[in-house]
């Protein structure tokens, strides 16, 4: 254990932020350099080490949570980092985008703010790479079995990983210019920077692993060419159908999907545009949908030097405390949140329903027009009178994701069976109804958090290690079925 009196004598404290003023101006991380590390032991201290440590059940990767916290406490952190890659192979992914379930099931949640373990696994890994003591992990010797990963986001990276290490040789095809998914694309470079990505990449490479960008299967190569090629092929192609807003004005040239507009902003960050060729600079920006993604539309835009933004939502505003009936601890809970994002500026709205774009004579948007709704009997439901319009010269969608992408035919030539929910479906070691052909993350899951998505890599990388050998020692933190554990 920690530090027994550590709850006791410590209150919760966070990473501080840069001011808005200064932050807003550029695309760093918006949080101080180094501010974390002089308060994380007493921050580590507070974990009070539980007979039963919720916290591992809030996520689901399984970590270690109460271990790497008595190490990050007594500031070992070759220890505190190991037990940290145990369970997860990129927790300074996680540390920085992960909405933490493990701090919502946290027993010192009960009634106290809850330990801050995000930062604190964000710590422990920043500072092993500072240190070197994150390495390549070789394999000692090789099955001579091939397999095939589509999709390097999170889940099909963390899959990837874990089957190279297990001896097999592994590849990894990426649509995109560059590896990373939606780490790469659809994260801004203020939440992280793309260099924790790009160093993660090098220790795979030189593990092993190989990478093929710019190959989309099902289009640039046939996937059943693809299967003939490798012993076992994994789809992580993520949950890439967007859902869309079908009323009048949609066609209108400035309403665009969100993941339209924010790999644009990246790739100037990456030197490919000077300017992004959908710009937010001085236009009123609405943002439809109130999740991460929304949110992520809304401190771009600001970035971009937007005149105004506002973000809708059509649900209610949630509540800013647990509820102990509806929303009881350990489960995790939908609260308001206020991101870095959302401090920057911007109007939120609640409870409002876009009923039709306006634009000009040229066909660019200029007018979102609104009602506001209610439940009545379990039904949204618009208000009378309640209509009203706002300035709108640039609307981005973030109204989530229906399904895994079947325009580009990699499930017709698959011959791959979905579920009811337009997922791939898969049975308990994660196998498609096609034999030797896997799935993990969002592409079975459904859209997901980061913490699934790597847990679903692990889980299928273990599948496919015990279909090409006959036996496993990878672990599987999850079953294909299992959810986070909520009301």
């Amino acid at each position: 254990m920690a530090d027994p009196k550590g709850f006791l004598n410590h209150g919760r404290e966070l990473a501080k932020s840069r001011p808005v003023e200064e932050r807003v101006r550029d695309w760093n991380e918006v949080y101080v350099p180094g501010s974390l590390l002089p308060i994380i032991s007493k921050q580590a201290s507070r974990c009070m080490d539980c007979g039963i440590p919720f916290c591992h059940n809030g996520c689901p990767l399984g970590n270690l949570i109460p271990e790497w916290n008595d190490y990050a406490y007594r500031e070992d952190w070759a220890a505190a980092q190991e037990r940290l890659h145990a369970t997860n192979n990129f927790p300074e992914f996680t540390g920085r985008l992960c909405p933490a379930p493990c701090e919502s099931a946290c027993v010192l949640g009960i009634n106290q703010p809850p330990v801050t373990i995000k930062n604190v696994e964000v710590s422990i890994i920043d500072k092993a790479w500072e240190t070197g003591d994150v390495a390549p992990q070789i394999p000692e010797r090789l099955s001579g079995k091939t397999v095939a990963v589509i999709g390097s986001g999170p889940a099909g990276l963390a899959a990837a990983q874990q089957l190279t290490r297990a001896g097999h040789t592994v590849a990894v095809y990426e649509r995109a210019d560059r590896i990373g998914g939606l780490l790469r694309y659809g994260i801004p470079e203020f939440k992280m920077e793309k260099r924790h990505i790009n160093r993660r990449i090098e220790q795979m490479r030189a593990e092993g692993t190989r990478f093929r960008t710019g190959i989309e299967i099902g289009r640039d190569l046939k996937a059943t060419d693809l299967k003939k090629r490798y012993d076992a092929v994994v789809l992580a192609v993520g949950a890439t159908m967007a859902r869309d807003l079908p009323v009048p004005g949609r066609e209108l040239k400035g309403v665009y999907q969100a993941m339209e507009y924010l790999p644009l902003a990246n790739k100037v960050q990456e030197g490919d545009f000077v300017a992004p060729p959908i710009s937010a600079e001085g236009k009123h920006v609405v943002v439809i949908g109130g999740g991460d993604t929304g949110a992520d539309c809304v401190g771009t835009a600001n970035r971009q030097g937007a005149a105004s933004v506002t973000q809708l939502e059509i649900m209610p505003r949630p509540s800013d405390e647990r509820h102990p009936i509806n929303q009881p601890w350990p489960t995790f809970p939908m609260l308001y949140k206020v991101t870095s994002a959302h401090e920057e500026g911007g109007e939120r709205v609640y409870s409002v329903s876009t009923t039709h774009f306006e634009g000009d004579e040229d066909g660019n948007v200029q007018w979102l027009h609104l009602t506001e709704v209610e439940f009545i009997d379990g039904k949204l439901t618009q208000k009378p009178g309640t209509e009203r319009k706002i300035p709108a010269q640039l609307v981005t969608l973030a109204m989530g994701f229906t399904g895994t992408d079947r325009e580009n035919g990699l499930v017709e030539q698959f011959g791959l069976e979905l579920d009811e929910r337009g997922n791939i479906a898969r049975d308990a070691d994660f196998q498609t109804n096609v034999p030797g052909v896997f799935v993990a993350g969002d592409a079975g899951r459904g859209q997901s958090l980061i913490v699934w998505a790597i847990a679903e890599g692990r889980s299928a990388a273990r599948g496919v290690d015990r279909a090409l050998t006959g036996a496993s020692e990878l672990p599987a933190p999850i079953r294909p079925t299992d959810r986070a554990l909520m009301v």
